[in-house]
């Protein structure tokens, strides 16, 4: 029987191949701290929408050719965590 963990990085494996993605790295572990941080700083549904949106502006940032898939994807998780905290801290939302 597989760990979560195994589970987890073979479902990746799966979905990356699925999107035609092959070969991109995908820190599992950091994505699911980003999901943990939204999901306790904001409720519990922000988890997968604050990953998708990260995941998302990390997209856009890479293909336009702004930073590399790494980089990309460190700095929009890195906002996306810092943006929950506050959010957490404040208790309410900004007009963004």
């Amino acid at each position: 029987m597989a760990s979560q963990e195994e589970e987890l990085q073979a479902w990746c494996g799966r979905l990356l191949t699925a999107l035609e993605l092959e070969g991109t790295a995908v820190d599992v572990g950091a994505v699911l701290q980003l999901a943990s941080v939204a999901a306790h700083s904001v409720v519990r549904p922000a988890a997968p929408l604050t990953t998708f949106v990260a995941g998302f502006a990390a997209g856009l940032a890479a293909g336009s050719g702004q930073a590399d898939d790494t980089v990309a994807m460190g700095a929009a998780m890195r906002v996306a965590a810092r943006e929950c905290k506050i959010y957490g801290e404040s208790g309410a939302s900004d007009d963004h």
